[in-house]
């Protein structure tokens, strides 16, 4: 279980890296936006902190790993909420990566509490 755990974490920081670097214009031009990429930089560097705690207490995995991608799948459901009522960005690929985030938190999530 703790092995799959990391591995989710460590793709699920990685997908938010992507959107973040998306965010910055570093992957794609056109799709800047410093508000989404500040929090994508936030929810990814707690996965990766999750991730690490896994490895500096492995006895710990399953709270740190319930609480790493609750608190991620949080954050993407308040970027829905921003991209809902206008505020943030409404693009095609915002819509497609957030679906993305969702269903990997969402069974990452359900996988580490069933265990």
């Amino acid at each position: 279980m703790v092995t799959r755990l990391r591995w989710f974490l460590g793709a699920e920081a990685a997908l938010f890296a992507v959107a973040a670097l998306a965010h910055a214009g570093v992957l794609l031009s056109g799709y800047e936006h410093g508000k989404a990429r500040t929090a994508e930089t936030v929810i990814g560097t707690v996965l990766v902190l999750g991730l690490a705690g896994t490895l500096l207490a492995p006895g710990s995995s399953r709270g740190i790993g319930i609480g790493a991608q609750g608190f991620a799948l949080l954050g993407v459901f308040v970027g829905l909420f921003t991209i809902a009522i206008g505020v943030g960005p409404r693009t095609g690929p915002d819509l497609v990566i957030h679906a993305a985030m969702v269903a990997v938190l969402v069974t990452g999530l359900m996988m580490t509490v069933r265990s």
